[in-house]
């Protein structure tokens, strides 16, 4: 029996039926997960110029999507993915209208890697598959994420310190002495009290907000990836392809320990039962929908894993309940503009937090694994991973870049330093530690 299984009698007053609480009580629960995951949610679109609406109307979408494939029996809530804002930043910097269908683009095809590996694994299994993105490839590569979006946010930090700064201790206060739902939900804290002072300052706008209706569709064609092939730039669409698809290494193996997060808090080895070559399946097909229609990429939140480890309410129905009010809200063009005109203050201390925290995910991901420094082989892996992806970013260039004929691809610094990590753990004699346990899978195919 694996450790996960063993669990399954820790939960002994879980509610896997939310049915027997009554239906408003399931109302509030699925409200309570909606706010969960809505601060981080919304926050993607605010920072790269995507729509707030489109966001929620496919983070609900997605969310039935994964559950739909995935059998309707993992909890797990589809929200926002903060790893692609490099991506979308790299081809769109400031949240230009034209260029961000592009970005979209290359998110979209990065969506193609989530079904890849979902084949793979149906195939050959979890741990030889794994073997190509161990720890010390993988953890290199989320710092880097980290790191290369630091910039952006003391930038935006510093249009308004004290505004910024109201965000910082807030969500750090939540976070770190918060009790029960206040600790779950430290983002939309930080936005609102930043907010809030931003208004008592005379920082805001809100003309736009006026202006908005209470009711509108929630995508527009201009903003779909459809709306560029017209007239395509075929050059930027490889680069954009290029340039996003090696992030989707990053949030494949945060899918990964997300669903290892789910199972041990449910009591329930969702890697063998669906199956992680469903999750993963419905994950990427989630991304690639919102993408197509200009929302950001979709992952499992581990604000809403929060949610669940604190009621102790394990059904999915009540996460399909917050998809569906997600969906409902994104219907209100008003709500929409209140998000639009947050101070890019506001942005940047949320921001200043989240980004260091994806680093220090990577981070984590070497220490858990046990990844041993003291061999040569690891040191100059993360090394190069980590110089390529943050010094090329950083460059006079920016890029590098390679022209064939009319063609012209430029190669993010994430895409040279993931390329070069995947290729020399393979070729350096030695192995690393995989992901993926022994005892976890490997006949978890059905």
């Amino acid at each position: 029996m694996s450790d996960l299984e063993k669990l399954s009698d820790i939960n002994d007053n879980a509610v896997y039926d939310a049915r027997q609480l009554g239906r408003p009580k399931m109302a509030v629960l699925g409200i309570q997960h909606m706010f969960a995951m809505f601060g981080a949610t919304v926050l993607v679109p605010a920072l790269t110029g995507l729509s707030v609406s489109a966001t929620l109307l496919f983070a609900g979408i997605g969310t039935l999507l994964f559950h739909l494939i995935s059998g309707g029996n993992v909890p797990a809530f589809l929200g926002s993915s903060f790893a692609f804002l490099a991506g979308y930043w790299a081809i769109a910097p400031d949240g230009e209208a034209g260029l961000l269908p592009y970005a979209c683009f290359g998110v979209a095809c990065s969506g193609i890697l989530y079904v890849i590996l979902s084949a793979l694994i149906k195939i050959f299994g979890v741990n030889r598959v794994m073997r190509f993105f161990p720890p010390i490839v993988t953890g290199p590569i989320i710092i880097a994420i980290g790191l290369n979006l630091s910039k952006s946010a003391v930038d935006n930090c510093s249009t308004n310190w004290l505004i910024a700064l109201v965000a910082i201790v807030v969500v750090v206060a939540a976070n770190i002495w918060g009790k029960g739902m206040i600790r779950i939900i430290p983002i939309i804290l930080g936005v609102i009290a930043s907010y809030i002072t931003a208004v008592i300052t005379k920082n805001v706008d809100f003309t736009q907000v006026k202006e908005a209706s209470w009711i509108g569709l929630p995508v527009s064609w201009d903003e779909t990836v459809f709306s560029i092939f017209s007239s395509p730039d075929v050059s930027l669409l490889i680069t954009s392809a290029i340039t996003i698809v090696p992030i989707a290494l990053a949030t494949m193996i945060e899918h990964i320990g997300d669903i290892s997060a789910i199972s041990s808090t449910v009591g329930r080895n969702y890697i063998q039962n669906p199956g992680l070559h469903r999750t993963l399946l419905g994950d990427g097909l989630a991304t690639m929908l919102a993408s197509l229609f200009g929302a950001p990429a979709n992952t499992t939140y581990g604000e809403n894993t929060g949610v669940l480890t604190l009621t102790r309410v394990y059904d999915p129905k009540v996460i399909r309940l917050a998809a569906a009010f997600a969906m409902l809200l994104s219907f209100c063009p008003k709500f929409a503009a209140v998000i639009t005109v947050m101070p890019a203050a506001t942005m940047g201390g949320v921001s200043l937090v989240l980004y260091g925290m994806i680093s220090g995910v990577g981070v984590r991901n070497l220490i858990e694994n046990n990844i041993n420094f003291a061999e040569s082989r690891n040191i100059i892996i993360a090394a190069l991973i980590l110089v390529l992806s943050i010094g090329i970013n950083y460059s006079t260039a920016g890029s590098i870049i390679f022209a064939a004929g009319a063609v012209t691809i430029k190669f993010s610094g994430l895409a040279i330093g993931a390329l070069v990590g995947i290729i020399m753990n393979a070729a350096l004699p030695g192995k690393d530690q995989v992901f993926i346990k022994e005892d976890l899978n490997e006949n978890e195919n059905d």
